[in-house]
């Protein structure tokens, strides 16, 4: 696929139109641009808006992970936009959320020291750029950011094993103001780029990084962990600093485009290919079946315990996922799914014939109290994941 051809075209009020490889950008003709899930921060399934202090290699807001090299530094937290005075105006084209990241703790960092904000989109994702070919085609990397700080700030784009690497910068030149970025980066001719359900491209934001991991600004690099250039400004180094970011958006070719709003279904849907639950927030009331968001399902009960029917993820997740089970306040053991109307009785569940669409439940053979072949109703929570 060739670059973006945009043109501009007199229209009959004697203005002008721009059209995109001959069409007139719409909502429906240009869906599919941003290879970003979540680049407008919506969907936040494992907070629900709640600040947390992430761990190295644990997802904030969904599809975006911190990386931070030392411990309790950075505070993350989506914020609704609304919060903002003049947010209609500062935010840019209508984006409700953005991801705020606060320096928690100042950090004096070593060569070897990183923080950072990392995407990771899949490989099927990313097939037609055909890069590491002679074919490679170029993309634009776009977002909005707002910073407490000024100067230049870094980043990096590299392949699944971080041995081929971009480093790019941007200019924030006024404190507390949203400013939309642009970067027009070539595709990479050489390095192995996954094609398949892993990761693709990993995108790097730096909130503080050590000399081991720099590269040179603008060029692509057969260079191992490359997260930003030199001489860029390491937020995490500032106690109170922040750094917000919203409306992040790669796309094929040299031009930008508007962001891509997709309905918040869709946003939802592809973030569930990666991580979903079956509760909306971490409520689990104490009285009874109904009014929460348990999930419940029927079971027959036998003299080998119970096995309930498959239980099917909302959509087709991108690996076999990893299922944790979560204790609803009833019950004292941790993992435990209640059996109704056994008194809510302790099942010791465990997940089964796993695959990427539905799971099984089976439970341990400490079930006591049920009649052979009565069907029953087990209820719980549970968490997938099958992040890059």
């Amino acid at each position: 696929m060739a670059d973006l051809n945009v043109n501009s075209i007199g229209d009959a009020s004697g203005g002008t139109t721009t059209t995109v490889n001959g069409y007139t950008p719409t909502v429906s003709n240009m869906a599919g641009r941003n290879r970003i899930i979540n680049g407008d921060m919506r969907i936040d399934q494992r907070n629900a808006g709640a600040s947390v202090t992430p761990a190295n290699g644990e997802y904030t807001v969904d599809r975006w992970k911190l990386n931070p090299s030392q411990a309790s530094k950075i505070t993350v937290q989506q914020t609704p936009s609304a919060t903002e005075a003049g947010y209609t105006t500062r935010v840019g084209a209508g984006f409700s959320n953005y991801l705020a990241c606060t320096t928690a703790s100042a950090a004096t960092i070593g060569a070897a020291d990183y923080f950072q904000l990392s995407h990771s989109i899949e490989g099927l994702n990313i097939s037609d750029l055909a890069w590491g070919t002679s074919a490679a085609q170029s993309i634009t990397l776009s977002f909005w950011v707002y910073s407490s700080l000024t100067g230049t700030f870094g980043g990096s784009l590299s392949n699944s094993g971080q041995a081929v690497g971009y480093a790019f910068n941007y200019s924030i030149s006024s404190a507390n103001t949203w400013t939309k970025i642009t970067l027009a980066i070539p595709g990479p001719t050489t390095g192995t780029w996954l094609t398949t359900n892993s990761t693709g491209i990993l995108i790097i934001f730096s909130l503080g990084v050590g000399s081991n991991y720099f590269g040179t600004a603008n060029t692509w690099l057969t260079q191992n962990y490359i997260n930003s250039p030199s001489g860029c400004v390491n937020v995490v180094e500032t106690a109170g600093a922040t750094f917000f970011i919203t409306g992040v958006q790669l796309e094929a070719g040299s031009v930008s485009t508007p962001f891509e709003h997709r309905q918040y279904g869709q946003e939802l849907a592809l973030c569930q290919r990666y991580f979903c639950k079956n509760f909306a927030v971490e409520d689990r009331p104490a009285n009874g079946l109904y009014g929460d968001n348990r999930l419940t399902i029927g079971a027959m009960f036998n003299s080998t315990g119970v096995q309930s029917a498959p239980i099917a993820f909302p959509v087709t997740m991108r690996a076999n996922p990893t299922i944790t089970f979560y204790n609803p306040s009833f019950v004292s053991t941790a993992g435990s799914w209640g059996i109704y109307p056994m008194a809510w009785g302790e099942a010791g569940f465990t997940p089964n014939t796993i695959n990427v669409n539905q799971y099984r439940l089976i439970a341990g053979g400490n079930i006591s109290g049920g009649t052979d072949y009565m069907s029953y109703i087990m209820s719980g929570y549970f968490v997938a994941s099958a992040e890059l």
